[in-house]
């Protein structure tokens, strides 16, 4: 089951968070670029898993379509909708694994046993980062402020700082130098304090989206780490306990 889930877990975020394009997201609403999706969606299970044919991956691809459907029509474009968005995906991902358990041993991929926690680990990087860019910015949608320290600075330097954070926190909690999580921490607090001293609002928006950054990364990283006992185990990464 976990290896299939492994897999499957890879091929939502290839399809959710890679392959699809700023273009498709803008265009969703068009019945023909959602049904391209839902084609992503598929190809990524079936490469994933090394399927050509499999009928639990056309169930599968037809619920992400579903529930995109939902999301898209339905309005749902804020954090709370984003949020639902993906936990309904990783719910059919979870019942396709445990349902249909064995879809990664009959699939061609099967005799590689080091490929499901790697595609965990690779999962759990663009969740951390990208996917994390995301919630961030939906959050910080809402706390917007004329003044922010962002108005003045690089183009897409706030982006990437978080994106660099959260890649941090993940690989640090990866290879178990959690303590390294407080010298980040510090280190952008004494960054950041010359721009937001004095400036209440910016303070608490930099708060606001560094707690929620941090947190996010957080929780991915551990999710990671928690799959990864049930998986055969890579020398380069330390199991939990």
């Amino acid at each position: 089951m976990f290896e299939t889930f492994a897999a499957l877990l890879f091929a939502h975020v290839l399809a959710d968070f890679v392959l699809q394009t700023r273009w498709m997201v803008a265009r969703k609403r068009q019945f023909g670029v959602l049904l391209l999706h839902g084609v992503l969606v598929l190809l990524t299970a079936q490469l994933s898993l090394g399927h050509v044919t499999a009928w639990p991956l056309l169930a599968l691809a037809a619920a992400h379509l579903i529930i995109d459907a939902v999301k898209t029509y339905g309005g749902f474009d804020g954090l709370t909708g984003f949020l639902c968005d993906q936990l309904a995906h990783l719910a059919t991902l979870v019942l396709v694994g445990t349902l249909v358990p064995d879809l990664w041993a009959s699939g061609f991929w099967a005799a590689q046993p080091m490929l499901p926690p790697l595609m965990v680990i690779i999962a759990g990087a663009v969740l951390a980062t990208r996917a994390g860019g995301f919630a961030t910015a939906l959050l910080m949608r809402d706390h917007e402020v004329s003044d922010t320290p962002e108005d003045e600075g690089l183009p897409g330097g706030g982006a990437t700082i978080g994106l660099l954070e959260r890649g941090l926190i993940y690989l640090l909690v990866l290879i178990g130098e959690t303590g390294g999580i407080g010298f980040l921490v510090a280190a952008k607090s004494i960054l950041r304090f010359g721009t937001v001293s004095g400036d209440r609002k910016a303070t608490e928006y930099v708060i606001i989206g560094t707690l929620f950054s941090f947190g996010w990364a957080l929780i991915v990283a551990i999710a990671v780490q928690k799959l990864l006992i049930h998986l055969p185990p890579l020398e380069i990464i330390p199991k939990a306990t």
